[in-house]
């Protein structure tokens, strides 16, 4: 196996010169069996969505325990070699350092962290303040994807992301993803956000990661879109041997 700190640094430079008609595609397995499927399909790194990791344990999305989550992703890094960031939701209310252990212990090389807990913005310098933590106890061993949850939470000012962004950024964050964002503004986020953007890709009807590079993604993730489409397909095998 590749050591985790080559992995860190391969998913890093991954996300850099990136052209807007190739941006970083980064599919989400659930599981190891999913893991080595998109492995196999050539993905250079993988992204576990947490409410996909939720279904295939029973949870509810946001409702799964820590020690779960941490384990399901220590599945996955096993079963690849390829990079493997964790979306890891809001941190389970780990202090910063413990999160940081749990998530080098697991042997993912990056995070996505949420700036809402139960559906609500925090204050983003408080936020920032986190996120500086956490990047000060991984120094260079984690690539920290921050989310912006202002669109989802109702919030559709494309400045007031911009504004979050900027604070993440300053604090250390590699990346950041304003999920839910409008196509239309992904351009505008583009030109107010230093740094790579994550922008989220429906699988059906949206635009495609081509499209989403040229309006100014630099990597596109699915979230648990992959794990509902194969939920999805296996209910339609079973409808037809019932």
């Amino acid at each position: 196996m590749t050591p985790t700190v080559t992995k860190v640094e391969i998913f890093r430079a991954l996300h850099r010169g990136r052209t807007p008609e190739k941006p970083l595609v980064l599919p989400g397995p659930w599981d190891a069996a999913s893991a080595r499927v998109l492995e196999e399909a050539g993905f250079p790194a993988l992204a576990t969505p947490s409410a996909g990791v939720a279904a295939s344990l029973g949870y509810e999305d946001g409702k799964t325990p820590a020690d779960e989550m941490f384990a399901a992703v220590a599945r996955i890094v096993r079963a690849v070699d390829v990079p493997v960031s964790a979306d890891v939701e809001g941190g389970y209310g780990l202090a910063p350092k413990e999160l940081v252990e749990r998530l080098l212990e697991a042997g993912a090389v990056g995070c996505n962290l949420e700036d809402s807990v139960g559906g609500v913005l925090q204050d983003p310098r408080e936020h920032a303040d986190r996120l500086a933590e956490v990047r000060y106890a991984a120094g260079d061993l984690l690539f920290v994807n921050a989310r912006v949850d202002t669109f989802v939470r109702g919030v559709s000012d494309p400045a007031r992301a911009i504004e979050r962004a900027a604070l993440y950024v300053a604090a250390g964050a590699d990346c950041v993803y304003p999920i839910g964002a409008p196509t239309t503004v992904l351009p505008l986020l583009r030109s107010g956000i230093q740094g790579p953007l994550n922008v989220f890709a429906e699988l059906d009807g949206g635009p495609s990661p081509t499209e989403l590079g040229e309006l100014g993604a630099t990597r596109v993730t699915f979230g648990p879109g992959l794990q509902r489409r194969a939920a999805a397909a296996l209910r339609e095998v079973a409808d037809r041997l019932t």
